[in-house]
Order: C-alpha cells, then structure tokens, then sequence
C-alpha cells in the first residue's frame, strides 16, 4: 500500500466522520418541532429521519457537483497536496460542529465543511486557489448568497403560511385542529428529511469525489461512483439515528413554543425551499432554513420569540465559515509543516482527541429522550395571549382552578384541570400550557409547553382529547 493511498483512505473516513456529525448534529432541522408538539416520540422521530436521509441521498447529485467541482481551482492542485486540503478542510467541519453541538447551537454544518476547505485551500494555494464567482458558480454565488437570502424566505413564508393556518381554522374546535395538524406533522417531517438527504448527503460525496479526482482514481467529468453515494447515505443515516438532542431542544424549545399548526407551517416552508435548492444544485443550509421557519412561525401566530436565543444562532452563523476556515487552515499548516502521512496522522490525532474531550464535557450536562422537551430554567416562551386575541387566534390554555395555590402540571401532550381542592393541583397530559390565575393577586403566569386542551372553566375533571404520540 503506498502513502497516497493510506493518505485517500485516511481522507474517506475523516469525510465520512463529517457526514456521520452532519447526520446527527442537523437531525434538529427535520424533527426538533414534531418532537416539541408531540407528533413523533423523540426514538421514533429520530429513526423516521435516519431512513429518509438514507433514501434522499440517492436522489440527487446536483449539489455534489457543485461541492466537488465549484470551491477549489482543479487546475491548480492535484495528487497528495489537493488530499491533504481536503483532509484539513473536513478536520475545520467536523470540529467546528462538535463544538457548536457542545453548546447546543444549530449552526451550518454545509458552512462548516465549507468554511474548512476554503480555510485550507487559502493557506495552501492562496486566495486565488479559491473559484470565489466564475459566471453563476463560486463561493459567492453557491454558498454567500442562498445563506443570507435562505432563513429570511423561510421565516417570511412560514409566517405568511402560519398567520393563514390559525386564520382559517379560528372558529373550528382546537382539539380537532391540533390533532389534525399533528397528523399532517408527520408527513411534513419526513418531507423535510428526505430533502435534507438530497442536499446535505451529497456535500460529502462530494468532498471524497474530490480527493478521488486527486489520487488519480476518477478524473472530474466521471460519474458519482455508487459505493461512494451508498456510503455517505449511511453515514448520514446512522448520525441522524443517533439524535442530536441538544440542537433540537433548541430548536424545538428554546426559540419560540410551537404548536402543532406552527410545525406543519415550518417544516413545509423548510421542505420547499430545500428541495429547491437541491434541485439547482445549491448548496444550500439545511439549518439556517429551518431555523427561519421556526422563527417566522412565531412572528406569524404573534407569539413570544426568545430574541437572546436568535441572537447566540446568528452569532454562530456568522463565525462559523471563518472560524472554521481558520481551523481548516491551521490544520493543513500541521500536516503541512510535519510533512507527508506523519502530518496527516498528527492531525488525524488531535482530531480524535479534541472529539474525545467534547464528548466528555457533554456528559456533565446529558441531554436525551428523557428531557429533550425540558428548557433549562424551568421556563418557556409561552404564547402572548392578547397577541392570539389581535391575530383572531383561540385561547387555547389550560387554567387551574380559581383557588388558591391553583396549579395545572402538566405530563405527557395534552391539558387537564385543576380540581378543587385545598391545593388545587391537576395532573395532566406531558408539554401542556398551564397558566395559574389568583384572584387576590390578579397574577398571572405561564407554564413551560404549547397550549392545547380545554379550558378549566368546563369544570373539574375535564378530559384531555389529545391524541397520543405516535
């Protein structure tokens, strides 16, 4: 086995341990709001997702072209150098969406691999190594543009969609909607992943297609190989499977309190857009598309937004292809300086070992199945009940009783009231709305979850009609 080829496979895995990333760390995009509304229990949302992606990916190599062929100038670059580029862009991405993961943020990771390349390939060839606008292709136009111009059409459309939703059903009953709207919420999501694995599976084709071409073993006009689509439909598959819990609790939790309705309007927004994208061989943020829906789905019911939250996404954004190119480029400068498979085995290790300490800092604060619905703190966005009322929207929290100490917990998706008892205390179905009302205070307060149910005001032992996750 010669170096170059020990260097190829060494390049494969570390792509395919970026895919593996990608899977879980943008699982979010897809099923962060069916798990938040309870449509999809988290495991079965999860797998849903992992088996969409796998079929998505073979659906389309429109955006591996682009990745293989429109960041890095061929002509320049060939052989063990254009390996070692690649190599230290992918170690950029995967670093950078370990870290973002860490701290729970839905940055790109289309971006980061992005980021890391163009990091690289600076350092390597300089900036004219780099196809920054070429007719319609380049950086600029493929990758700058669809990212600022993405999440501002996503949250305008889910808004528009989300605004016409609670519009038309105002006077139908709330139940029946929500359970309606969380059935159509399965559909939407599955929509959403099978998109996201036509565009993102496909980045990472891409960047193995490109070291392919620099060992020789392709040359750019061939075809995709079909073990190298396979393999990265995998990858992807088995990463989303195992959930990226921490960004879909953001996701689901931290940025806005969604409502069945809401989801339906995000993940169809998202879904559009994505496979638009796909189809023009975009390489277009998954993330960012569905964090714009889920944002303008809140602006749209006019419920509170957690503008602190948005702001941290937006600052990751905005790092994330320059950081990660700077990462991508101290690398190559490692591989580069060390020289040979020595480099690329050094920087290999520190790879594992900075995935290592993440990992394990990540444990002392688990997020699972178990509190992936769960905001830390102990408070949420809750919906702004004068805002319903300007908008024609159905007040559809759940109150306790009129008694002192009232309160209603809530335990599995749907509402329950308090009974009259000294305490007041009703236990109900997980994620409800509860909101306490104490007549000698006048003080009111919102619970965690997205209301639904009925009103205390039915009477005591009032029963939820919510339908069960599925």
């Amino acid at each position: 086995m010669t170096v170059e080829l020990l260097v190829l496979l060494i390049v494969i895995v570390t792509a395919l341990a970026f895919d593996f990333t990608n899977g879980f760390h943008d699982t979010a995009n897809a099923m962060a709001t069916s798990i938040a509304t309870g449509a999809l229990r988290p495991r079965v949302a999860v797998a849903l997702s992992a088996v969409l992606n796998l079929i998505g990916a073979f659906l389309s190599v429109a955006v591996a072209a682009t990745v293989a062929k429109g960041i890095v100038r061929l002509d320049g670059v060939d052989g063990q150098d254009l390996l070692i580029i690649v190599f230290a862009g992918l170690v950029g991405g995967i670093l950078w969406n370990l870290l973002t993961w860490l701290f729970g943020l839905p940055s790109s990771s289309s971006h980061a691999l992005f980021g890391g390349l163009i990091g690289a390939t600076i350092a390597a060839l300089g900036w004219s190594g780099v196809i920054w606008a070429s007719g319609s292709d380049g950086v600029l136009t493929k990758i700058v543009l669809p990212a600022v111009l993405a999440p501002i059409v996503a949250a305008l459309v889910s808004a528009i969609g989300t605004w016409g939703i609670y519009r038309l059903t105002r006077t139908s009953d709330p139940n029946k909607v929500d359970e309606g709207f969380r059935w159509g919420q399965i559909g939407s999501a599955s929509l959403v992943s099978l998109a996201h694995g036509t565009n993102d599976a496909q980045k990472t084709m891409g960047v193995i297609f490109l070291a392919l071409v620099a060992h020789g073993t392709l040359t750019k006009n061939d075809e995709m190989p079909l073990w190298v689509m396979a393999a990265c439909a995998v990858a992807i598959a088995a990463g989303t499977y195992l959930g990226g819990w921490r960004i879909i609790r953001t996701l689901g939790k931290g940025l806005v309190e969604i409502d069945s309705p809401q989801g339906l309007a995000a993940e169809s927004s998202s879904a559009a857009i994505i496979l638009t994208s796909a189809h023009f061989g975009l390489p277009l943020s998954t993330t960012q598309t569905a964090t714009g829906s889920i944002l303008g789905t809140g602006l749209g019911k006019g419920a509170e937004v957690r503008w602190s939250v948005m702001g941290r996404m937006t600052v990751a954004w905005l790092l994330t292809l320059p950081l990660a190119g700077i990462a991508g480029a101290i690398c190559w400068a490692i591989a580069h300086v060390i020289g040979g498979l020595a480099g690329v085995l050094v920087v290999f290790t520190v790879l594992i070992a900075l995935s290592a300490v993440m990992y394990l800092r990540s444990r002392r604060d688990p997020v699972d199945t178990s509190n992936v619905n769960e905001w830390p703190g102990g408070t949420s966005a809750a919906t702004d009940v004068s805002d319903n009322a300007g908008h024609g929207l159905p007040d559809q929290t759940s109150n306790a009783a009129d008694v002192p100490g009232g309160a209603a917990n809530g335990s599995g998706g749907g509402a329950s009231d308090a009974a009259d008892t000294p305490e007041g205390i009703s236990d109900g179905a997980k994620g409800t709305t509860t909101k306490v009302r104490e007549v000698s205070e006048g003080v009111t307060a919102d619970g965690l979850s997205p209301p639904s149910g009925p009103s205390s005001s039915e009477g005591p032992g009032a029963k939820s009609t919510r339908p069960a996750q599925v």
